[in-house]
């Protein structure tokens, strides 16, 4: 799906943290920050890319990723270590097309590259399966490594699909991506069930039982609301932005952040310009437009569409957009949900291009300084970091011990074998 971010990258700089040197003072308190308190990521792509466009391979990941002359990445070991990444849930995704057994088989095969990339990468990265096991591989200097599925039709309307992701490693998963499933309503996509439908609810239910949490990025405002009304545990929005300051549609409206603090749940604000600024999401929408009107014209010649909208690109440059919109997007979610339900969800190598500076996950405390010009103190950055996302994590823990005696629900979407 996201095969377009390769050559992206290669027209943005790779050097942010040179272009915009923060105060040796102010890096010394973020360090001083993110030393006690993990830095957690809630959304990173590299596997699919790694699948997409380097042949399942995990080597050369130990530095120099962006300097690839074909494939640039915007994470590798040396990169994270920069960026002061704690923890990482490393995203696995397949296009939310694939259903039933197709969808799990591939879901397999992308948590197979994180699990080799784990083993790969010993020194750097070390898995974790709980709250403890990321303040713990923290401690250590390496970067605690979780898993997040990137979507609903991955379980194949198999409930039994669903633990087994969490005994390989699963702590999150998305209800939806871009399409409305068989019992869930997208974003981006038309509604069925304006909202859960009861095969949904189930869902929830079993993932309550296992200690995963419920990831609302992707789905629409009435799935987040069905979602965080049956929910036991706190939800998780792994990668999405303010509704307030932007209306897409990826977005939170402020209605649904003024229900996380009685949820507890936390909004990890990603770095995706469309989702940052209406702007940009007007661009890309004329964007696809005229590309559209140059296929219609240009049926015979693939190099006279590309040609064209070479053109129109040099004629209409896309908004620029950086660190203190992102910055924007985490005040407002401060504003309506409240400190406490804030963290961050990069999406790094799973967007088309980033904000000017956010090039790859190296450039994070471009972030904190950007906070700490604007008066945050160290407690608030601390929960930003990760201590929020750690707290969600450890109540959905404490959620499925209290749910030890309820038995695994045996439930799957009629027609499946």
């Amino acid at each position: 799906m996201r095969s377009f971010v390769l050559l992206a990258a290669m027209l943005v700089s790779t050097s942010a943290l040179a272009q915009q040197p923060i105060d040796a003072k102010v890096q010394a308190r973020i360090d001083r920050i993110l030393k006690k308190t993990p830095l957690i990521d809630g959304h990173n792509d590299i596997a699919e890319q790694l699948q997409e466009s380097h042949g399942f391979r995990i080597d050369n990941l130990a530095s120099g990723t962006d300097k690839w002359p074909d494939n640039p990445l915007m994470t590798d070991m040396a990169r994270l270590h920069a960026g002061r990444v704690g923890g990482q849930f490393w995203s696995v995704y397949i296009d939310g097309n694939h259903t039933g057994d197709e969808a799990i088989r591939r879901t397999i095969d992308q948590i197979d590259i994180v699990d080799r990339m784990i083993a790969a990468y010993p020194n750097d990265l070390e898995r974790a399966l709980t709250a403890d096991d990321v303040v713990r591989i923290h401690k250590s200097g390496k970067v605690a490594s979780m898993i997040g599925i990137e979507g609903g039709r991955q379980i194949g309307g198999d409930l039994a699909a669903l633990r087994q992701f969490y005994r390989l490693g699963a702590r999150y998963m998305t209800l939806t991506h871009n399409q409305t499933t068989e019992w869930a309503d997208s974003a981006t996509d038309e509604p069925k069930y304006d909202g859960l439908s009861p095969f949904g609810l189930k869902v929830v239910a079993e993932m309550n039982r296992l200690g995963m949490l419920i990831d609302l990025s992707h789905v629409s405002a009435a799935t987040m609301r069905d979602a965080i009304e049956a929910t036991r545990a706190p939800v998780i929005f792994s990668h999405s932005g303010a509704g307030g300051l932007n209306a897409h549609p990826r977005n939170v409206p402020d209605e649904v952040l003024r229900l996380l603090p009685a949820n507890g749940g936390v909004v990890m604000v990603n770095f995706v310009p469309p989702f940052l600024s209406k702007e940009v999401w007007e661009w890309g929408a004329a964007q696809s437009a005229e590309e559209a009107r140059l296929k219609a014209m240009h049926r015979e010649s693939k190099a006279a569409v590309a040609a064209g909208k070479k053109a129109w690109e040099a004629a209409h440059p896309r908004p620029e957009t950086g660190v203190t919109d992102v910055a924007d997007h985490i005040e407002h979610v401060v504003k309506f949900a409240g400190y406490d339900n804030v963290g961050l969800g990069g999406d790094f190598d799973g967007i088309p291009f980033t904000p000017t500076g956010l090039t790859g996950v190296e450039t994070y405390p471009l972030i904190f300084a950007e906070l700490i010009k604007r008066g945050w103190s160290d407690e608030n950055l601390a929960k930003l970091a990760g201590g929020n996302v750690l707290r969600a994590l450890r109540r959905a823990e404490t959620v499925s011990a209290s749910m030890k005696n309820v038995p695994a629900a045996l439930d799957k979407l009629p027609g499946q074998p």
